[in-house]
């Protein structure tokens, strides 16, 4: 694939452009405009796809039986959480266009060059081995209960069909979202329909109370927010003409409702008695009818296969947006493979307790993503009035820098987690002592990152002359 750059005047021919059956080889460099394709339509699905599936039952679920909500609580908490973290993935989305490089890439302008290789790491492991570990155990689990196959080579087989996918590249992953869509909600609304019937929706819950709900809050929007950094790895090919409304619209909507929906089906599901020693799949389908409950299980393994194809192809993208000097042979696509391999050990590892290691790992999700996103945001806003063509060429370029966004981001994670994370394994200082505060991690770690690094920008504002504009960054 040709790598002019991101302002070319797209006149050469397309060597990927939009064929769907071809591997894709550009890496986080800037998509060029011969290579544009697509419209913003094709972001619903993209984002609705993944989510549905058994992954987003388990937040409702959690809220539940491990939060000790009533069912309308845990939905209000789902609601509100999942609003949060929808609404600034279609805000963030609309940089693909602009910039056409991954959402690690943007995060250049947040954290300089050099600066951007903690959050790029952090997310290629969260997205190409802790993701990717969670989906993979629930699809095994489906498998499993389907067709009897044990869990290790009903493990096997899944992973495969998420590494091919990833491994192919861009347009086949919308495609494969595309056409995954409609079965999956068909699917789970037959199955959201039969659970209601038998759902018991006034019970009181077990006395989550506040710190209840901030739990559940904080997993529903670690939840959705974790897609966050994700956001422009599947709008970059989109032309600089895409409409930005429909930009931001398409995958807010397809993420919110999808989210909310199938989440909600999960939260009532959890007020029905499950088969005693069930894995988590057998549980949630122990009270469908058999054919259903067999759909259903199909659509766990689809639903996970869509998200790990997301997961796996964003975990590569996020390596390669290191700026590491890495061999050509170190393609996007081998790279899938190295972190789908990864992956797999992870879910390996957690076969035998999913339950417990998904309820924390959606929170530790939110206590990395939430101060990243502070800063992010803040960013996005101060270079607002910046024209594009000045903004661009920070993204290769290796001698920028922007301390204050490390600064901010850092900060944001080591006073949220000591003081509020409220973990089996580790409780903070202010739960340890108050525990109706719950997990406000994510929450105090939003803040302090957006506050510190607006504080400092204002204070270390320089002329945009120089080399470093911390006041456009």
């Amino acid at each position: 694939m040709t790598t002019a750059p991101a302002d070319s005047t797209g006149t050469l021919a397309p060597e990927y452009g939009d064929k769907v059956i071809a591997v894709e080889t550009a890496g986080s460099e800037p998509i060029p405009d011969a290579e544009r394709h697509g419209s913003p339509l094709q972001l619903l699905w993209t984002w609705a796809s993944p989510n549905i599936e058994f992954a987003t039952v388990y937040i409702g679920v959690i809220a539940v039986l491990f939060f000790g909500l009533s069912f309308w609580q845990a939905t209000g908490a789902i609601v509100l959480g999942t609003a949060l973290g929808a609404i600034t993935q279609g805000y963030l989305s609309l940089d693909g266009p602009r910039f056409g490089v991954p959402q690690m890439v943007i995060g250049r302008f947040s954290f300089g060059f050099r600066g951007n290789i903690l959050p790029s790491a952090a997310n290629g492991l969260v997205a190409g081995v802790g993701w990717f570990a969670v989906n993979s155990v629930s699809a095994a689990f489906a498998l499993n209960t389907l067709t009897g196959l044990r869990p290790l080579p009903s493990l096997l087989l899944v992973v495969v069909a998420e590494i091919l996918i990833g491994f192919i590249g861009h347009n086949f992953v919308h495609t494969f979202e595309k056409y995954a869509f409609p079965a999956l909600a068909l699917i789970f609304l037959l199955a959201g329909v039969w659970t209601f019937k038998d759902a018991d929706l006034t019970g009181g819950g077990t006395g989550g109370g506040i710190g209840g709900f901030l739990l559940a809050f904080s997993a529903a929007w670690g939840y959705a927010a974790g897609w966050n950094p994700y956001a422009t790895d599947y709008s970059r090919y989109l032309p600089r003409t895409a409409n930005k409304l429909k930009t931001v619209l398409y995958p807010a909507v397809g993420l919110f409702v999808s989210v909310t929906l199938v989440a909600v089906i999960g939260a009532a599901s959890a007020t029905l008695i499950a088969p005693k020693d069930a894995t988590p799949t057998a549980a949630f389908t122990g009270h469908l009818p058999g054919w259903l409950g067999d759909l259903v299980l199909i659509a766990i393994i689809l639903g996970a296969v869509s998200a790990n194809a997301l997961n796996v192809y964003s975990g590569a993208i996020s390596i390669t947006a290191l700026g590491l000097n890495l061999p050509p042979w170190l393609s996007r696509s081998v790279l899938v493979v190295v972190s789908g391999i990864a992956g797999t050990a992870a879910a390996w590892a957690s076969l035998s307790d999913a339950g417990a290691a998904y309820e924390a790992f959606l929170l530790v999700i939110a206590y990395w993503v939430a101060p990243w996103l502070g800063v992010v945001l803040v960013e996005r806003r101060l270079r607002a009035g910046t024209p594009d063509a000045e903004l661009a060429p920070r993204l290769t370029d290796r001698s920028f820098t922007n301390w204050p966004g490390v600064a901010a981001l850092l900060i944001g994670v080591a006073v949220s987690v000591p003081l509020f994370s409220n973990q089996e394994d580790y409780v903070g200082y202010v739960p340890k002592h108050w525990p109706s505060f719950g997990d406000i991690t994510p929450v105090v770690g939003f803040v302090l990152s957006a506050a510190v690094y607006a504080g400092l920008c204002a204070v270390l504002r320089r002329p945009k002359s120089q080399t470093v504009s911390v006041s456009s960054a």
